[in-house]
């Protein structure tokens, strides 16, 4: 869509749009102008400049070769690209979106040099404990994005008129890892702590995410939104950032624009957040830590969560309880039949996939249906 608005799309890092051999996995084909470094894969074969991010592996990162011997981690490798493209962007006079998508901070914890001494044994306040090797190079991870995000802006900086023009739009896809022994096997006191969970998990540590906007003359500095937003907020919100009014789609859009929320943050507004993971996720189906097939609904101060296979319904008030320890859905059968209804038609309206059982066939109920 902004593509047909006269923008020059870019995509850099990390796609995993779609599978092997499908359409989607070449970004080119999903509206961008410029693909660096995107495929199928979603997590690289190796960091590594000196191990040709992975060459030869089924993870290995495409169209990073002048890069391939070097003594050069992928995340500032992809951040010199982005810059390159944004410079060739403005030379050609034309708008730029930059889908900036890094392959960190996923796994493998190759070791960033540049960063990782600095947390080794370091003394951890929460645990109790130093920081482990895997830890360190996790930590590495997360600054060599935050050079990263600081090299984009200070190349923004160089170049005033740009800069005034240039919205940023920083945020995690989900939470952090929470099953893989990150923390030490601590329970729950991974990275989301005091959330519970972590990505792919229906509790808040698998779905709550830092987000933070720099739009200039809209944001200020040190300041809060309290607002609620998802990830389909943000095609709606771009482009009515763009100031694209007219458009059409194939698919419904379940998004809200948050653009009227970033220029008066304090009008909120009281957004139901729905999820819909009809499916089967990663190294763990732990149903009871909220992997597994599920669907939820955040209204208020309330999070109620339906499991599709053991069709166990969880409550929780996320404000008293942000750790999601203490179901309530045994006490408060009100809120629960309201959620659930809510949840319920909202899936009806979209024809929403429902799990079925592969013994049987029998496709699973709608949680008000229990």
């Amino acid at each position: 869509m902004l593509k047909e608005n006269g923008y020059r799309t870019i995509h850099c890092g990390k796609a995993h749009f779609g599978a092997r051999t499908t359409p989607g996995a070449d970004p080119i084909n999903m509206g961008f102008d410029v693909n660096i470094a995107g495929g199928a894969n979603g997590a690289p074969g190796s960091y590594l400049g000196t191990k040709n991010f992975g060459e030869g592996s089924r993870f290995a990162v495409q169209g990073l070769e002048k890069y391939y011997g070097q003594d050069i981690f992928i995340t500032e490798a992809l951040t010199r690209e982005a810059i390159t493209e944004m410079e060739k962007s403005v030379k050609m006079d034309k708008p730029f979106y930059l889908y900036m998508s890094h392959y960190a901070v996923h796994t493998p914890y190759d070791d960033d040099k540049r960063f990782s001494q600095k947390y080794r044994g370091r003394y951890d306040e929460q645990l109790k404990t130093g920081l482990n090797e895997n830890e360190a190079r996790y930590a590495a991870l997360v600054e060599g994005m935050d050079k990263s995000l600081g090299d984009i802006l200070d190349y923004l900086q160089k170049n005033p008129e740009v800069a005034q023009n240039t919205i940023l739009l920083f945020m995690s896809d989900n939470g952090g890892q929470g099953l893989n022994n990150v923390r030490q096997g601590v329970a729950n006191r991974d990275q989301n702590y005091p959330a519970r969970g972590g990505k792919g998990s229906a509790f808040m540590g698998g779905v709550r995410e830092p987000m933070m906007v720099y739009w200039p003359g809209v944001t200020k500095p040190n300041t809060e939104c309290s607002q609620r937003v998802i990830i389909e907020d943000f095609y709606p919100t771009i482009l009515d950032m763009a100031g694209v009014k007219k458009y059409t789609t194939h698919q419904v859009i379940d998004g809200v624009s948050f653009a009227d929320v970033l220029k008066s943050p304090e009008k909120t507004k009281d957004r139901v957040l729905i999820w819909h993971f009809p499916n089967l996720w990663g190294e763990s189906q732990n149903k009871e830590e909220g992997y597994g097939a599920y669907s939820a609904i955040l209204k208020g101060d309330y999070h109620l969560i339906y499991t599709w296979e053991t069709r166990q319904i969880r409550l929780y008030n996320v404000k008293k309880d942000i750790s999601e320890q203490n179901d309530l859905s045994q006490t408060m059968p009100d809120k629960v039949k309201e959620l659930t209804a809510e949840l319920s038609d909202y899936l009806r309206e979209r024809d929403a996939q429902r799990p079925s059982l592969k013994a049987t066939g029998e496709v699973i109920p709608f949680p008000d249906e229990q």
